[in-house]
């Protein structure tokens, strides 16, 4: 029997595995909170939060603060007494709501902090080339993403996995390790691990920053391991992004989802195309080609290189900006 009163606080897919592995287990979950439904697409009709849609299913209790420091949420969540607060890709908290249970208040964050603190950890590790990332609980304090350390868990990074995919990996991985943290602080047999401990000497700090256009744009003059890791960390969302040249100097907006790596010595220009106008599209870099897999273009559908070579008439006079 599971008598700890909890308090979840999530929005997006990610966060739901972490609140039904809770519900599975048959814990108290007293409240939900997420943001308010928003207007969004072309009728701009009210959506839901994914939360919001696993709690309905559920029949759990949904809080839809619009303000964090609003006296009748603050009076709301005081009225469930939960013991414990749990934060899965949520917003920022106010100290007077994070300091509100007992228990305190622990987050789940896609990295090993304390690498990548911020907005897109999982992006940012797979931009930077890393060979592995994880997951972290941590107790919430004033600073963002810097409270002390419950448990860690680490997962390695392929050389040609997308952010998305690691991103589905690190879904179940931190549900599990939400789960084995509440049944740790439950039985009072819990690590408070300071961050500052878990600093290798002479490693550099890493950040994970909100991800914006500019960092989204191709440099066909970089390395080829320096481009595919950008278009795979950014791979599915935000995407990357190129413009494509044809001869006559029509420029359309490319996206691109997936790509393979060729080291080679060439003689082209950087951001030449190769092709055979059927099976393959290549583009030259520093070091070799970037092959790409999986491209958009501005208001079509995202189409496999062959799929896209058959409806749009591509040669080797083409070129990448």
């Amino acid at each position: 029997m599971k008598n700890l009163k909890i308090v979840f606080m999530g929005t997006p897919e990610f966060a739901v595995a972490s609140l039904d592995i809770l519900v599975q287990n048959n814990y108290n979950i007293v409240g939900v909170v997420t943001v308010p439904d928003k207007p969004a697409g072309r009728g701009q009709q009210l959506q839901q939060s994914a939360i919001k849609k696993y709690a309905l299913e559920k029949g759990l209790n949904i809080l839809q603060p619009e303000k964090l420091k609003a006296e009748e949420f603050l009076n709301q969540l005081r009225a469930l007494n939960a013991d414990l607060q749990i934060v899965v890709a949520f917003r920022m908290l106010p100290e007077v709501v994070w300091n509100m249970p007992a228990l305190g208040t622990f987050n789940l964050h896609g990295s090993l902090l304390p690498r990548y603190r911020g907005a897109a950890p999982i992006n940012w590790a797979v931009i930077n080339g890393d060979k592995e990332t994880g997951v972290s609980t941590f107790f919430l304090t004033h600073q963002i993403d810097t409270g002390k350390i419950i448990f860690r868990e680490k997962t390695p990074i392929d050389e040609n996995e997308t952010a998305g995919e690691i991103h589905d990996r690190l879904m179940i991985i931190g549900a599990q390790l939400v789960l084995k943290t509440v049944q740790a602080i439950e039985k009072n047999e819990y690590p408070q691990i300071d961050q500052t401990e878990l600093i290798a000497k002479g490693e550099e700090e890493k950040h994970a920053p909100k991800l914006y256009k500019e960092h989204c744009k191709v440099n066909w003059d970089n390395t080829v391991n320096t481009i595919h890791n950008l278009i795979r960390g950014l791979s599915p969302y935000p995407t990357a992004f190129s413009d494509l040249v044809s001869p006559e100097n029509i420029t359309y907006s490319v996206k691109i989802f997936k790509t393979s790596k060729e080291l080679a010595s060439h003689s082209h220009a950087f951001g030449t195309v190769e092709t055979d106008s059927k099976t393959y599209l290549k583009v030259a870099v520093k070091d070799g080609f970037i092959h790409l897999l999986e491209i958009q273009l501005a208001g079509k559908k995202r189409l496999s290189v062959s799929e896209f070579l058959r409806g749009f008439q591509l040669n080797n006079k083409w070129k990448l900006l």
